[in-house]
Parts: structure tokens; C-alpha cells; sequence
């Protein structure tokens, strides 16, 4: 079997992409005969039609890699993909309408608003943002209704910082989803599998020395890790079945990261989902994996043998 890692492109989260597609190319080595990674390019549709590609594990972070755009290119070829078909990645990807289907399916997630910069500049910015502390006070969470990585997203808990939050928000899109803030155990659940075969890995609770931005995610040190999370049966309960209701709600396939936060009621409250979890060395997906007792290679090797049999 030859299965091929697409890594890098040219969104923002680029060196984070690259850095999962080694992890998982160094993983598979002994577990595949053959195992490539090669960067998102002009080279990329050659490489799919006459490179003798068995299966790809499309690892591109941010837009592009997460947002349908690239599975697309993938079913239009016909190449047999690790991961969410095109058609579910695009409603994971926008936090607006995985909210909306989220609420539909009854799983709690914080309120919220999404507002596009052209409606800033068409009704007054200052309006605005007295509109959104009015609704929802302070703190709350301001981030890009479509990214990853913590990019752009801020905590704001005066109301003097917000329009600083927005413009900074707005240099990863052009369109803001703010939230409100949900104070309590963050904690990440790895669902592997699809449908009705899907399970949950155990939970990592993580514990930041300040916002749990960027930095904090890919560069040690400045995160406390906890697997399995510190949580009752009840909680690690609830936060399993959320994660597994999110995950089959949205129609995933084969891996995806839910991040929850339980909120003073003891509610596991949805804030992302991932539908191409990281793989470095400080990700999530792969300390939950390790934590179950499940050997990574054999791991990977079960996800791309699921997708050449499904195509």
C-alpha cells in the first residue's frame, strides 16, 4: 500500500500542517510499504493520477485542507481520502452553520452572533460592539467564523479591548463569530471511526498559562496536559456522548477532535470541532490516542485501510 500525506499549503497554518504530516509519515513507516508527503501544489493533480497512489491523508490545516475545498479536488479525481467528504467538511468548517446544526441536533454550544466587517462599516462600529457587551456582557470570545489553531481569537474582558479583538479577528477573515465566554475544564475529545462504529478516546484536559492561543498549542511549556482529563464518570460520560453526537450530527468519517468546555451547570458546551485534528508533537489527537493504549501506527494504518475500502 502506498498512502500519500498532503502537508503544508498556504494558509496561516502552514508549519503546524507540515510538522503533522512528519509525525504521521514517521508513524506509518513499517506500518504501509510506501508512505510519501508532498505539499499542496501545481504538481499535486500528476501526483494523483500517475504516482500509483493508494490512498491520501489530507493533513493541510486552515482553509483549503479543512474547508471542502481540498476533498473536492480529491472526489473530482477519484483518489480514495482519509477523512470528512467534501460536502460535511464545509458546514464543520464554518463555526456560524456547525453552530446552527449543532442546535438543531440539540447539543449546547455558547451563544453567539456572527458579524461580517462590511456590517461595521455600514452601521457604525462603536453601535455595534455596544450591541454585542448589551447582549452578552463581558467576557466573551471573539474569533473567525472560519480557522483553525486558535488564530485570531480573543478573550476580551474589558470593553475598551474589544474593537482592538475585531480588527485583529478580521486579519484572518472577514468575518467575526463572537461568543459568550464559558468559564471551566476545557478538555478535547478524539472520536475515531464513523457512523455507528465510532469511539471516543479519553479526554485531555488542558490547563494554560494565559489564553490556550497559537503559542500555547505548538511550542511546550506553556500547557498543562492531562490524560485522561481529571473528570468524573458522569463528566468524562458527558463529554464522550456530546462528542460522539457532534461527530455523527455532522456526518464525520474516520477522526475528528471535539474541544469542550463544561459550564457551571456541569453542561459540556461545543466550541470547536476539528475534522483534521494536529499530529505533532504536542497535539491532541495523537496524547489521546497513546492514552487508550492504542499503538499510532496501527492507529493510522486502520484509518487509510477504512478509506481504500469505503472508495
Amino acid at each position: 500500500m502506498h498512502a500519500l500525506i498532503l502537508a503544508g499549503g498556504l494558509s496561516h497554518e502552514r508549519d503546524v500542517s507540515i510538522r503533522s504530516g512528519r509525525r504521521v509519515q514517521e508513524a506509518l513507516r513499517g506500518a504501509v510499504d510506501k508512505v510519501s508527503l508532498v505539499d499542496v501544489d501545481t504538481e499535486l493533480i500528476p501526483t494523483l493520477r500517475h504516482g500509483d497512489i493508494d490512498v491520501v491523508w489530507p493533513l493541510v490545516h486552515g482553509a483549503t485542507g479543512e474547508d471542502g475545498s481540498l476533498q473536492a479536488l480529491l472526489e473530482l479525481v477519484g483518489v480514495p481520502f482519509v477523512g470528512t467528504a467534501s460536502h460535511s467538511a464545509r458546514v464543520a468548517w464554518n463555526k456560524a452553520v456547525s453552530k446552527a446544526v449543532m442546535a438543531r441536533s440539540g447539543i449546547a454550544t455558547p451563544e453567539h452572533v456572527t458579524l461580517p466587517q462590511s456590517l461595521f462599516r455600514e452601521v457604525g462600529a462603536e453601535q455595534v460592539l455596544d450591541a454585542v457587551v448589551a447582549k452578552f456582557g463581558l467576557p466573551v470570545v471573539v474569533k473567525p467564523v472560519r480557522g483553525g489553531s486558535a488564530l485570531g481569537v480573543s478573550i476580551v474582558r474589558e470593553r475598551e479591548d474589544l474593537a482592538r479583538a475585531m480588527v485583529h479577528c478580521f486579519a484572518y477573515g472577514d468575518t467575526a463569530l463572537v461568543e459568550r465566554f464559558v468559564a471551566g475544564t476545557e478538555v478535547a475529545m478524539s472520536v475515531l471511526g464513523t457512523g455507528d462504529t465510532a469511539r471516543v478516546l479519553p479526554a485531555v484536559e488542558t490547563v494554560t498559562d494565559g489564553a490556550y492561543d497559537y503559542d500555547a498549542r505548538y511550542n511546550p511549556g506553556r500547557v498543562e496536559y492531562f490524560c485522561p482529563g481529571r473528570l468524573t464518570d458522569a463528566q468524562a460520560e458527558a463529554a464522550a456522548s456530546t462528542a460522539l453526537a457532534v461527530h455523527r450530527s455532522m456526518d464525520l468519517r474516520d477522526l475528528s477532535r471535539i474541544d469542550l468546555i463544561f459550564d457551571e451547570s456541569g453542561v459540556p458546551q461545543v466550541i470547536d470541532i476539528n475534522i483534521a485534528p494536529g499530529m505533532t508533537e504536542t497535539s491532541l489527537f495523537p496524547q489521546a490516542a497513546e492514552a487508550a493504549g492504542l499503538d499510532l501506527g496501527a492507529v493510522y494504518r486502520e484509518v487509510i485501510e477504512t478509506a481504500v475500502s469505503r472508495d
